[in-house]
């Protein structure tokens, strides 16, 4: 067994423990964060502490970084850590959330997986292997839609928390794609966003101001499911930079073009 194997069966084992964890619990206590919107819960920060234990016990030497907890974001070789990605959802009990975990290293997404404990589905891949589901009909091998048309596409995508004060929100090429796209979609959870384009059940996938944590695993899972993902404006796609389009071969492109023309109107408005 390889080394991306023996982590990504590391991965797997503490994303099962944290979905046994949390599959049949709700909140108790919710706070906010950096606005009304941005909320955390005692199961966030008992969700990440499992996850940072079991990680830390068997890989001291990499570094993990969790949403609530932080840690080295500078490190060559990091966990990215998101114990909750869907928090809203989560408290108000639409099961549309979930835990991820990703590794990534020098040369880029090493491992990732993502669990949605209330679907009781797993998500998982290592770089070079496949993207691989456990949907509850046994493991399934993913693979991207082959919708090569943004009018027959359907698109998912999120919206900052601080959307109703920051003018840098999404509204106007959500606006745009609800458009030309055959249909958008705003399901609450990024990482959940990415492993269903993995599936070919959503076509493409955009969005912006997000964090490391919300992006990796899903983004590596879509990779592997042989997705293209870039920043939005078609480069490399770098976890740090918390953006991203995900998608198909046939209609990626056609996704960087319409966001390009966003901006430029936007640019151009007075």
């Amino acid at each position: 067994m390889s080394e991306l194997d023996e982590l990504l069966a590391l991965a797997r084992a503490t994303a099962a423990e944290a979905t046994a964890l949390l599959r049949d619990v709700r909140p108790d206590h919710v706070r906010t964060k950096s606005s009304p919107r941005d909320l955390v819960t005692e199961w966030d920060t008992r969700c990440e502490a499992l996850v940072r234990s079991r990680l830390v016990a068997a890989r001291p030497d990499i570094a993990v970084v969790g949403e609530e907890d932080g840690g080295d974001r500078g490190a060559a070789r990091r966990w990215l850590v998101d114990p909750i990605d869907g928090t809203v959802n989560f408290t108000h009990g639409l099961p549309l959330w979930s835990v991820a975990i990703a590794l990534e290293g020098p040369a880029g997404l090493e491992v990732g997986v993502v669990a949605a404990p209330a679907l009781g589905w797993t998500f998982w891949a290592r770089r070079g292997g496949g993207a691989f589901a456990d949907r509850g009909r046994g493991v399934e091998r993913l693979q991207v839609s082959a919708v090569d048309r943004l009018d027959h596409a359907m698109l998912v995508s999120g919206f900052p928390y601080d959307r109703a004060t920051n003018p840098d929100n999404n509204f106007a090429a959500w606006e745009h794609f609800q458009r030309i796209a055959g249909a958008c979609r705003r399901l609450g959870s990024a990482e959940l966003d990415l492993c269903l384009v993995a599936t070919g059940a959503i076509d493409g996938y955009w969005e912006s101001r997000l964090a490391p944590w919300d992006l990796a695993a899903g983004a590596l899972i879509v990779m592997e499911a042989g997705g293209t993902v870039t920043d939005t404006r078609g480069g490399p796609f770098r976890a740090e930079s918390g953006e991203v389009i995900a998608a198909g071969g046939g209609i990626h492109q056609a996704i960087v073009t319409e966001l390009a023309r966003v901006r430029a109107t936007t640019e151009e408005s007075p």
